[in-house]
């Protein structure tokens, strides 16, 4: 059965002069307008299409992917304000409704805010920035260690707020992150340490000894490449350090340790040698 909101395979049914219907199984058929058909398109053809209510609130399918579907969080910017709300550029040609009811703060037009896109009582897609009751505060399922999805939101005095596998608040603080993020962006993490108070820390590098020994392995590598020596010491910046290794400064010491007590290295005032070519 065709669900509203997110992209479904929908098989051609048949074919009229304003584009193919599809077939939607408890929705019905659905059109697809002549604009959308691929070429040469015939009935028994499989489709990939987003499923949606157009302004008429009749169910109706394109093969253009908005920018988020039901169940996503995006970054969307306000096209116009309206007595019922505002309308968000999501990529298609009917903007996404957020209504005043699920606006904190109250929107204004030109300015992106992130969302959560969900299906309303009478199926229709909309929008809310409302995003602490869409996520869940018990972090039972997640575990320390574990490689997540995040999704960065907004700048604290601490760090950086991000959801975490699209279900739960977690921070990612100032002194582990060696790179820039932005609002909006999507990238993988993990969880540092899951607090007492539920509250999950997080950080951009696999924690533990797990990711030393990936990190002595790239250190092995960069020196057999570089002639055997790398002008990277303990008293490098951060930022050259992850650069380099994309690691922090303190994982990387942790590496050069291990390394120097296993003889495969020395460590020299202005880098490290590697023992044996």
């Amino acid at each position: 059965m065709a669900e509203i909101g997110i992209v479904n395979e929908l098989t051609v049914v048949k074919e009229v002069d304003f584009g193919v219907y599809l077939d939607g199984g408890g929705l019905g058929e659905i059109l697809l307008p002549q604009r959308y058909v691929p070429k040469k398109c015939k009935a028994g053809d499989i489709l990939k299409v987003f499923i949606y209510l157009d302004s008429e609130d009749r169910v109706i399918a394109t093969t253009e992917h908005p920018y988020a579907m039901v169940g996503d969080f995006a970054l969307l910017k306000v096209v116009s304000v309206t007595p019922v709300g505002a309308f968000l550029d999501w990529g298609l040609p009917k903007d996404l409704l957020v209504p005043y009811c699920e606006q904190n703060p109250t929107m204004k037009e030109g300015k992106s805010y992130i969302v959560r896109v969900y299906l309303d009582n009478s199926n229709r897609i909309a929008a809310s920035s409302k995003l602490d009751k869409y996520l869940d505060k018990n972090p039972d399922g997640l575990q320390e260690g574990q490689e997540v999805e995040l999704f960065i939101c907004n700048q604290t005095d601490i760090g950086y707020k991000a959801i975490v596998n699209g279900s739960h608040w977690g921070v990612l603080y100032f002194n582990e992150v060696f790179q820039s993020l932005k609002r909006g962006q999507k990238i993988k993490g993990f969880i540092r340490k899951i607090r007492g108070d539920d509250k999950i820390d997080l950080c951009l590098q696999k924690p533990g000894y797990e990711k030393v020994d990936d990190v002595t392995e790239a250190i092995i590598t960069a020196l057999k490449e570089q002639g055997g020596f790398i002008s990277v010491t303990d008293k490098s910046a951060p930022e050259t350090i992850y650069t380099l290794f994309g690691v922090s400064k303190k994982t990387y010491k942790k590496a050069v340790g291990a390394l120097y007590k296993k003889r495969l290295i020395t460590i020299e005032d202005n880098g490290i040698r590697l023992s044996i070519m």
